[in-house]
């Protein structure tokens, strides 16, 4: 039995020495070291052996593992070593190849032209106000001299949460939240998210929005005009063609349309703007004294204007798109172009 435990460890030390891997060195150990290795069969026999042996064999067999355990660290400090030099040797970089520059992120168009959009207003004396997006019918309807019968309620327009409380529209319902705080002169204007029932090529449930608007004594239409026409001017260029046209929202009166040339096509017909080579950018008009009258406004002693502005729609024109949903997809190869 001695002379067994003594061949045992030989052959395992020999064999673990001229191991040619991991895999090989780990298969050794299990026919030796393993639940039904070689060693631990001897230790399972040991009720057969007498009892004045079993102590000498006992030893044996832990001197014999000790000496296997030893062997079995070097083979594989050896092993992982000559694993690391083949794994460096076929990773062998070349510096002669350029350099790898890092994917670096970038804003969406969207954001970019928003915070142009801002920073023109901003040097123009506006301010920036925000308001929530889950909004109530009183601040985004009553207020705004839209009584419960305009379709602008109807839920196959609207989307609402419960009765009474749906997501905003628009963001003029802030407007009336910032004139219920502040006394005019009032110049802000209010960007974020606003939600409609439209999906098409220029239009989409959720949008962002642009609300602008300006109360102080003596504010007149023209000073309108001049505010817009030098905000298109600093967005599309001092060439860009423009038309205002009589339109109609309840909060202004009167109420005009600012329209664009379309840039997809240059203004001679596409199915972006329906082939009349014009964009709509934006509605606008000199507040209804109704909405004044809500907020506590003496419409006698203020004027005002307010506008709005669908910043995909900006966006769309700024840079030629012509399929607003582009703008959602989160395709790299169309964002990368911005």
């Amino acid at each position: 039995m001695e002379q067994k435990i003594k061949n045992i460890e030989a052959e395992a030390v020999e064999q673990m020495k001229a191991a040619g891997d991991l895999r090989e060195l780990d298969s050794i150990r299990v026919k030796y070291l393993g639940k039904k290795g070689a060693l631990t069969e001897i230790l399972r026999g040991m009720k057969d052996v007498s009892p004045e042996d079993r102590p000498v064999i006992g030893k044996l067999v832990n001197e014999a593992k000790e000496t296997i355990g030893k062997a079995l660290d070097s083979a594989t400090e050896r092993l992982r070593k000559k694993e690391q030099e083949a794994k460096l040797a076929a990773e062998h970089i070349d510096i002669t190849l350029p350099g790898r520059h890092p994917a670096l992120g970038k804003k969406h168009p969207l954001t970019q032209t928003r915070n142009e959009i801002i920073s023109i207003f901003r040097g123009m004396g506006f301010q920036v106000a925000n308001g929530p997006e889950i909004e109530i019918d009183y601040y985004n309807f009553d207020a705004l001299n839209m009584p419960e019968h305009h379709p602008a309620r109807d839920d196959r327009d609207s989307m609402y949460i419960t009765d009474g409380v749906l997501l905003r529209t628009e963001t003029s319902a802030v407007q009336i939240r910032v004139m219920e705080k502040q006394k005019p002169p009032v110049r802000v204007i209010v960007p974020g998210k606003v939600y409609r029932r439209d999906a098409d090529i220029t239009h989409t449930p959720m949008f962002h929005q642009v609300e602008g608007l300006m109360v102080d004594k003596h504010i007149r239409f023209s000073d309108l005009k001049g505010v817009l026409v030098s905000f298109i001017h600093q967005m599309f260029g001092k060439n860009m063609k423009y038309r205002f046209s009589p339109d109609f929202f309840p909060f202004t009166e009167p109420s005009a349309q600012v329209c664009i040339g379309c840039k997809v096509c240059n203004a001679s017909g596409c199915s972006t703007c329906s082939g009349t080579g014009w964009l709509e950018i934006l509605g606008s008009g000199s507040v209804d004294p109704e909405v004044f009258k809500a907020v506590n406004y003496d419409p006698e002693e203020v004027t005002g204007f307010a506008f709005g502005m669908g910043i995909e729609r900006i966006t769309m024109l700024k840079y030629g798109i012509d399929d607003i949903r582009l703008l959602f997809e989160n395709d790299l190869r169309f964002l990368q172009q911005f």
